[in-house]
C-alpha cells in the first residue's frame, strides 16, 4: 500500500493478514496483536530458536538476500558484520558485491542507497549511530520522502529501508544516546518503525523492506543483546501502523515504543500490586503511521493517558499523540494528558541513567493523575 491520507492508512481491522513464506495468514486481533503469543497457532508451525535482536535483525536481512538477489546492504563496517553484528555472515555468504562498506559519510550512503533503490534494488542502508544520521537530513528530507511525490507517481524509492541505531543505553552521552524519530515523522512520505523486542524486531524489519514506502527502521541498541524471544527462523511479517497492547487495563492508558516498553510493563505490574491502579500498556511500535484508533480506543475506556519517550519533553513525537487524543477523546478524559519524557538538555555523560524516563518518574506521575 502506498502512502495515502491518514485517514486511509489508519483504517485497520482486529482481522487481518499476516505474510508468512508468502502464504496470506489471518490473526484475530486482541491483547498483544503483535506479540508471540497471539501467534502461537501460526508459528507453532514453524521452526524457531532463542535470537536476541541483533541475531533476528540479522536472520531477517539473511531471509531476504536468500530470495532477493537484488537485495543489497550497504553502510560503515558492514562487512564484517557491523560494530553490533548485526550483519554477521551476510558479505561471507552473498558476496561483496551484495554486503560492502561505504566511507565515513552519511550523506553518501543514503545518497548512493537513493539511486540503487531507484534503479530498482532492494537497498538496505544502515546509519551506525542515530545520532549521526544528520548529515544526511536532506537526502532524507527532500529526496528520499518526496521522490515519488515530484514525479507524481512515476519513479520512487520504495524499495529502500534505512537501518539506524537509536537511543540511550545509560552511558553513551552526547553522540550516542539519541532518539531523532521526531524530526523524520515531521516529512511526508517515510514510514518510521522503533521495535521492542527481537519477535517484532524481525517481523516489522521484514515488513519495512518489502513495504512500497521508503521505511526509516530505528533500533533500540540497548535491546541489542538485552532482549531474547522464541524467534521463526523463516520469514513473518508484522502489520506496519498497528500498535501492540502489551498489557490490558482499566484505570489509565500509557504509551510508548522502543526500550522503554519494558520498563512500562514493569511500572504497570508494580502500580497494580502495590497501588492497585490498573494500567493499559501499549507499545506504539509505527511512529509514522501511528495507530490513532488503538489508542483512542484504550483512552475512551480508561479516561487518562500518560505519553512516554526518551526523546526531549518539547516538540518531542509525545507531543503530537497528545494533541491527537485531546481532539478525538476530550470529553472521555478525567484528567490532563501527561508527557514523561527527556529533559530539554542534550544528554548527559555521568548523569544519562536520571535523564532517562523511568518506572519511578512514571509511578509518581501515575499516582498524581489518579487523584485529579
Amino acid at each position: 500500500m502506498k502512502i495515502q491520507s491518514v485517514s486511509n492508512i489508519l483504517k485497520s481491522n482486529l482481522k487481518k493478514n499476516v505474510q508468512i513464506n508468502g502464504t496470506n495468514k489471518i490473526i484475530q486481533g486482541g491483547i498483544g496483536t503483535n506479540s508471540l503469543r497471539c501467534f502461537s497457532s501460526i508459528t507453532n508451525d514453524l521452526k524457531t530458536k532463542k535470537m536476541n535482536m541483533f541475531t533476528a535483525i540479522n536472520s531477517a536481512m539473511h531471509n531476504v538476500f536468500e530470495k532477493d538477489p537484488k537485495s543489497i546492504l550497504l553502510g560503515e563496517d558492514v562487512a564484517f558484520g557491523g560494530v553490533f553484528r548485526c550483519s554477521l555472515d551476510l558479505r561471507n555468504k552473498y558476496g561483496d558485491k551484495r554486503v560492502f562498506n561505504t566511507p565515513l559519510c552519511e550523506q553518501g550512503i543514503i545518497g548512493f542507497a537513493i539511486g540503487l533503490a531507484e534503479n530498482g534494488y532492494t537497498t538496505i542502508a544502515e546509519i551506525q549511530f542515530g545520532d549521526y544520521i544528520f548529515p544526511a537530513f536532506d537526502q532524507i528530507i527532500n529526496d528520499v520522502a518526496k521522490f515519488r511525490y515530484r514525479s507524481g507517481s512515476s519513479f520512487d524509492v520504495g524499495k529502500l529501508t534505512i537501518r539506524c541505531t537509536w537511543g540511550a543505553v545509560g552511558h553513551g552521552g552526547l553522540y550516542h544516546s539519541q532518539s531523532p524519530e521526531a524530526f523524520f515523522a515531521h516529512a511526508a512520505g517515510i514510514k518510521i518503525i522503533v521495535p521492542s523486542d527481537a519477535y517484532k524486531a524481525k517481523g516489522l524489519l521484514l515488513s519495512a523492506i518489502k513495504d512500497p514506502n521508503p521505511c526509516l527502521f530505528f533500533e533500540p541498541k540497548i535491546l541489542y543483546r538485552a532482549s531474547v524471544n522464541e524467534v521463526p527462523i523463516e520469514q513473518y511479517e508484522l502489520e506496519l501502523g498497528k500498535a501492540d497492547i502489551v498489557k490490558e487495563g482499566s484505570d489509565l492508558t500509557i504509551v510508548t515504543w522502543g526500550s522503554l516498553v519494558h520498563k512500562m510493563k514493569n511500572a504497570a505490574d508494580i502500580l497494580l500490586k502495590k497501588h492497585k491502579i490498573d494500567c493499559e500498556v501499549i507499545d506504539l511500535q509505527t511512529i509514522v503511521p501511528w495507530d490513532i484508533e488503538t489508542v483512542q480506543k484504550s483512552v475512551e475506556k480508561t479516561g487518562r493517558l500518560l505519553i512516554t519517550h526518551e526523546a526531549q519533553l518539547t516538540n518531542g513525537f509525545g507531543a503530537e499523540i497528545a494533541a491527537k487524543i485531546q481532539e478525538r477523546c476530550f470529553y472521555n478524559l478525567n484528567s490532563p494528558i501527561k508527557r514523561v519524557c527527556g529533559y530539554d538538555t542534550p544528554f548527559p555523560h555521568v548523569y544519562e541513567p536520571f535523564y532517562i524516563p523511568d518506572e519511578h518518574k512514571v509511578i509518581y506521575e501515575v499516582k498524581k493523575m489518579m487523584k485529579e
